[in-house]
């Protein structure tokens, strides 16, 4: 089992072993870090169960649900079998579906409280209800002035009328939940935690740091190994995540540097400063990189081999260019260039 880290000027991973599907390891007291699989190239996400005793019945509270799929639903019942004590709280960080997907089948199983900040609510709301009838020539007018060409336009066209989007990642939201703010404390389980709410990854994202114990539940805000996506995407074109990312980072560099880090993927870790420090530094190199190849205009898609040296799959394509767009965008308003449509109807990116 980890303890304290004494060398702070690395990323560490605790000493335990990465639990199986559904399966729990002791992380800390009265913490359990257990995962569900993935229909991703990242594979995994990890949840977290603390002890708590809601209204004088012990249980556990949950941060996170996993992936809403009838895969993760079986291995939650097998779980809850062998936990033999209900879920007494439901904390979602953020909307994305393997976040929230599961929220509301074991809110309704347990009749628990959902937790969650309110924007992330509302947001996954309207997002999982779907268009209800509204145009989508939006979504295709985002594409291509991402410069994306008129082949993966119509493949995207044609996607969006065979699956009805988030709604079929996630079970259907509960219709109350219970809002976290920044600065707020939660209580859970004898402790208090309090509420921390990172943006650009997501709109609201709810970390939870507890300073009895030096444990930050970071989500997705700040992983180990690889970087949260930021990115812009056609529900608001005009969004400048990564300032939003960027501006909300550096905050918990006044926490301790040896606090144990439980991220939503990848293992617990060590090294808070250093990691805080990396990603910051990672955003930055690709932001200088951008300024170099867009000293003659560039669209969005042109951009990617500058910040993406792998071959990128279809269902990658997606998020790097959300990603690309919000590097680019950081540089639009900082007024380090202008954004132009050219005939095609693409943006052009010309470092000023």
């Amino acid at each position: 089992m980890g303890t304290n880290a004494t060398n702070t000027q690395q990323v560490t991973f605790i000493d335990a072993e990465i639990p199986h599907a559904g399966k729990l390891q002791k992380v800390a007291t009265g913490i359990y870090w257990l995962r569900m699989p993935l229909p991703f190239d990242l594979d995994h996400i990890n949840l977290y169960l603390l002890e708590d005793n809601q209204n004088g019945q012990e249980g556990y509270a949950l941060i996170d649900t996993g992936f809403g799929s009838e895969k993760t639903q079986l291995l939650w019942e097998q779980l809850l079998e062998v936990l033999a004590k209900p879920i007494t709280k439901v904390i979602v960080t953020h909307l994305h579906p393997d976040h929230i997907g599961m929220a509301g089948y074991l809110v309704d199983k347990f009749r628990a409280p959902l937790y969650m900040s309110q924007t992330e609510y509302f947001t996954a709301r309207a997002l999982s209800a779907g268009a209800c009838g509204a145009s989508d020539w939006q979504d295709e007018q985002y594409l291509v002035r991402c410069g994306l060409s008129e082949e993966y336009v119509q493949t995207a066209r044609n996607k969006r009328k065979q699956n009805s989007g988030m709604g079929q990642a996630i079970r259907p939201i509960p219709l109350q939940f219970y809002r976290l703010q920044e600065g707020d404390k939660i209580r859970i389980g004898g402790r208090d935690w309090q509420v921390y709410i990172g943006r650009g990854h997501s709109p609201e994202h709810v970390c939870l740091f507890n300073n009895e114990s030096n444990i930050l539940i970071s989500g997705d805000h700040i992983l180990p190994g690889i970087t949260p996506n930021i990115g812009v995407y056609s529900t608001e074109p005009d969004a400048n995540s990564l300032q939003l990312y960027l501006d909300t980072l550096p905050q918990f560099t006044g926490l301790p540097e040896n606090t144990l880090v439980l991220p939503a993927h990848r293992q617990p870790f060590y090294g808070l400063h250093v990691r805080i420090n990396e990603l910051i530094g990672h955003h930055h190199e690709h932001l200088d990189n951008l300024r170099d190849f867009c000293k003659s205009g560039k669209t969005i898609e042109q951009c990617l081999p500058v910040l993406f040296k792998r071959k990128l799959s279809p269902q990658n394509m997606f998020f790097a260019v959300a990603e690309a767009y919000s590097h680019l965008n950081y540089l639009y308003f900082a007024g380090e260039c202008s954004r132009k449509i050219n005939a095609q109807g693409h943006f052009v990116f010309t470092l000023e």
